[in-house]
C-alpha cells in the first residue's frame, strides 16, 4: 500500500511523494521532519552529510496519469529563501549528535529558515579519546562536506559544549584562510566546491572559516585551559586521594586527549597543544582564526560542574573569580552574569625553560605537587595568548535547580527531562546568535 502526500501542480496532475519503490532516495519522513530546511538532505543514520543537496537538485519523474511522481518534500517550499548561515554544533567527551537534540530544535525555531543547523558526528564516543588533534580535524573535513555541498552559504557559526569546544578551536584553524587579510572590511573569496564550480562568498578582513564569513563561535562549558585541581574528572567520584592521580590516571582512561588536557602531551622541551593553540604558529593561526569571527562567547558553569571548572570555561584567573550572583536574569532562568571583556595586548604565550623542566618531571612522576607549578605557568601563558581576542563571558548558575550537581550536562540541555534546567540557557543563545548578526564585532588586538 502506498502512502503519499499530496501537492498541486499545472495542467491538474497530482504530484505525491510516495513510499514505494523509489522511496530509497527520500530518507524517512520523520527524519526529514527533523532536518527540515529550505536544502534537501538524504541523512543516513550516522549523521552523515553525505547524502546533502541542493534544493534544485530535485529527483522527478512526470509520468501518465494515475502513477506516482516522487520528489523531494522540498519542492513545494523552493520559492522559500535557501539557508546562507550554517550553525556548527559540537558536542562533547563521550558523546554523539544526539545530546543536542533539544538545543538543536530549539535553535530552529528561534532563529529561523535563514539558518541551517548541523550536529556534527564525526568524533561520537570514544572517538573523542584520540586527541583534539586528530578530532579537530575530522570536524574540519566534516564543515568543508557540508559547505562544498551547499551553495547558498555565506556565514558560519559554532555553538560547541566541554570538549566540543577545543575540537572547535582546532578546527577553525585548519578551516581559517588569509587569502582577505590585507583586503579591508569586506571582500570576496572564490572558494571551489567538489563539482569543480566556483562561488563567491564574502568574508571579514581577518579571513574565513571554509570559505564562509565567521560571524559566532560559542563555547558551553569548555576547559579552553585543560583541567587541574578538585573535582574535574567525574570518574575520580571527588575523592582527594584520587584526585591526586588525575594526572597519570588520565591519559589511560581518555586515550591522547586526556594528557593533552592535562598539558602533559609531546615531548617535554615542547609547549604542550593547548599552550601551541593559544598562539599563532607557523602552519596554524590558531589566534587569528579566533578574531575572524565577529562574537565570541564563554558560558561557564559557576559551581556544581564536576567536568569543567569556572576557571578554566571563562578564561578568568583564581583571582578573578568572585562570589556568583544567584539573580537569574530577566528571561533567562540561571543566566546570572554577562561580562564583555576587551583585547589586551600581549607578547605571549611563552614556554621557557622552567616550564620544560615542570612539564618532564609531571610526565615521569606526575602528582599533585610537581604539577601544581607547571599548570599554573601554563595557564598564565594561555590567557595572555587567548586574552587577544574579545570575549563575551557570560556566567551560569544552576544553585536553585533540582539537581544542580548535573550542571555540565543541564548546560546544554543533554536530555529534555533529565536536564531542562539548562532550557534558559539554549534560549540566551538563540537569542544572542540572531541579535549578534546586526550588531558590530567584539574587537581584537593582535
Amino acid at each position: 500500500m502506498v502512502a503519499s502526500t499530496a501537492c498541486s501542480l499545472p495542467h491538474g496532475l497530482s504530484l505525491r511523494l510516495s513510499r514505494s519503490y523509489n522511496s530509497r532516495f527520500l530518507p524517512p519522513l520523520g527524519a526529514l521532519a527533523h532536518r527540515l530546511g529550505p536544502a534537501c538532505s538524504s541523512w543516513s543514520g550516522s549523521g552523515s552529510p553525505s547524502g546533502l543537496q541542493s534544493a534544485r537538485n530535485l529527483y522527478l519523474h512526470p509520468v501518465s496519469r494515475g502513477s506516482t511522481v516522487v520528489c523531494s518534500v522540498m519542492y513545494a517550499s523552493k520559492s522559500k529563501q535557501e539557508p546562507d548561515h550554517l550553525l556548527i554544533l559540537v558536542h562533547g567527551i563521550m558523546a554523539s549528535p544526539k545530546d543536542w537534540t533539544y538545543g538543536e530544535a530549539v535553535l530552529k525555531r528561534r532563529l529561523g529558515d535563514n539558518f541551517f543547523i548541523y550536529a556534527s558526528s564525526s568524533n561520537n564516543y570514544t572517538k573523542t579519546f584520540d586527541g583534539i588533534d586528530i578530532a579537530g580535524r575530522r570536524l574540519a573535513n566534516e564543515v568543508l562536506d557540508v559547505v562544498n555541498k551547499m551553495s547558498s552559504l555565506r556565514k558560519i557559526s559554532f555553538l560547541a559544549h566541554s570538549l566540543g569546544g577545543l575540537f572547535a578551536r582546532y578546527a577553525i584553524a585548519v578551516l581559517h584562510s588569509v587569502e582577505t587579510k590585507n583586503a579591508g572590511q569586506s571582500s570576496a573569496l572564490i572558494v571551489p566546491t567538489t563539482r569543480g564550480s566556483a562561488k563567491s562568498r564574502c568574508t571579514s578582513g581577518l579571513g574565513s572559516i571554509a570559505g564562509l564569513q565567521p560571524i559566532n563561535f560559542i563555547t558551553l562549558a569548555t576547559p579552553h585551559l585543560g583541567v587541574r585541581g578538585r573535582n574535574q574528572l567525574p570518574f575520580l567520584q571527588g575523592l582527594s586521594i584520587l584526585e591526586k592521580l588525575a594526572a597519570p590516571l588520565a591519559p589511560l582512561i581518555v586515550g591522547r586527549t586526556g594528557a593533552q588536557l592535562f598539558l602533559t602531551d609531546g615531548d617535554p622541551s615542547k609547549p604542550p597543544l593547548l599552550l601551541q593553540m593559544a598562539s599563532d604558529c607557523d602552519d596554524k593561526k590558531y589566534i587569528l582564526a579566533l578574531a575572524a569571527f565577529k562574537n565570541r562567547v564563554l558560558y561557564a558553569n559557576v559551581s556544581y560542574d564536576h567536568m569543567v571548572g569556572w576557571r578554566t570555561s571563562s578564561l578568568r584567573r583564581e583571582k578573578d573569580l568572585v562570589k556568583p550572583s544567584h539573580r537569574s536574569l530577566d528571561g533567562y532562568k540561571h543566566i546570572v552574569n554577562v561580562e564583555y571583556c576587551s583585547p589586551v595586548s600581549s607578547e605571549g604565550p611563552h614556554f621557557p625553560s622552567k616550564a620544560a623542566r615542570a612539564k618532564e618531571a609531571a610526565q615521569r612522576t606526575p602528582n599533585r605537587e610537581n604539577t601544581e607549578e607547571y599548570h599554573q605557568m601554563m595557564e598564565e601563558e594561555m590567557i595572555h595568548g587567548l586574552q587577544k581576542v574579545g570575549w563575551k563571558k557570560v556566567d551560569v548558575n544552576f544553585h536553585s535547580s533540582f539537581w544542580p550537581y548535573s550542571a555540565h550536562n543541564s548546560i546544554h540541555v543533554k536530555n529534555e527531562w533529565l536536564h531542562n534546567a539548562g532550557a534558559g540557557v539554549i534560549a540566551h543563545v538563540a537569542d544572542s546568535i540572531k541579535q549578534q548578526e546586526s550588531r558590530p564585532c567584539l574587537p581584537a588586538n593582535l
